[in-house]
Formats: structure tokens, sequence, C-alpha cells
């Protein structure tokens, strides 16, 4: 097996693989993938909240399990799939091993979602806004540089030299 078909076979085995000149922009696909960490935030973050707020003190207050019984699976989950998603951004995003941990645990503390999504949403906005204007800068400089082709019209005959000789 050649070195290319191994590297190709890793990239769809580890997509994380990645080599120098396989992805354009390093910001690429960070749109989408914020977007599904925030839909998963916001319902894990509500179905954790129903549990702990409705569920529990319904099982112990009134006797009633139903609500943990049926919440308490749905929130679990929903919560592997929200792992996948905030592993995935944090991935695309380089985040720091601390932020990542705050993504997890946010699932494990009620209303918690809530505010790292905030916090990591902001972030991420300022980061690609920033990059957007350094984009943007990069290519104004890039259209500067770039000499205008001169035209060449091949009906016409070359002018004589200056000093007279043909």
């Amino acid at each position: 097996m050649s070195v290319g078909g191994l590297r190709r076979s890793l990239g769809k085995l580890a997509p994380g693989y990645a080599q120098t000149g396989d992805v354009d922009d390093p910001l690429q696909g960070i749109d989408a993938a914020l977007l599904r960490y925030r839909v998963m935030a916001y319902i894990v973050g509500t179905g954790l909240a129903v549990l702990v707020f409705v569920g529990v003190p319904l099982q112990y207050g009134a006797g009633i399990a139903q609500v943990d019984a049926i919440a308490g699976p749905i929130h679990g989950f929903l919560y592997i799939i929200y792992l996948l998603a905030a592993v995935d951004l944090a991935r695309r995003a380089r985040f720091t091993l601390l932020q990542m941990a705050a993504m997890v645990g946010a699932g494990f503390i009620p209303l918690l979602a809530f505010v790292i999504e905030h916090r990591v949403t902001t972030r991420l906005r300022a980061a690609l806004a920033s990059a957007g204007e350094e984009r943007a800068l990069r290519d104004r400089a890039s259209q500067r540089e770039a000499p205008t082709p001169r035209r060449v019209d091949p009906t016409r005959r070359p002018s004589p030299p200056p000093d007279g000789r043909t």
C-alpha cells in the first residue's frame, strides 16, 4: 500500500487526522458544529432541568416516579449525543482540555448547559468574526499585489527599437 493510500485510509478511520494542505480553511465546519452543539445544549439542559426540578420532587414528594422513569433514560440518551456534538466542536475549535471539560460537565449540573453554551457561542462568534476580517484583509492585499496582465494584440506589429535599427 502506498503512503497516499495509507493516509486516505487513516483519514477515513480517524477523521481528526489531517495532513498539511488537506483543509484550506482551519475554521471550516465550525458554524455547523456550533449549531449542532447549541441545539443539543438546549435540549439536554431543558431535559435535565425537567428531571431535577420536576421529576425528583414529584418522585420523592408525591410518590410519582413516572416523570423520572421517562425523562431519565431520554436525558441519558440525548446526553451521549450532546457529548459527541461537544467533542466535535471542541476538536474543530481547538479548545483546551479545561474548556472541553466545562462543556462535558454542563450536562450534569442543572442550568449550567445554558451558561456554558452562551460562553462558547460568544467566544466562537468573536473568533469567527476576527478570522473573517483577517481573511478579507488578506484577500484585498493579494488583489493589490497581483499585477494586471498586459494584453497583447496579435495583429499589431512590434515597434522598432528606440535607436532606429531594424
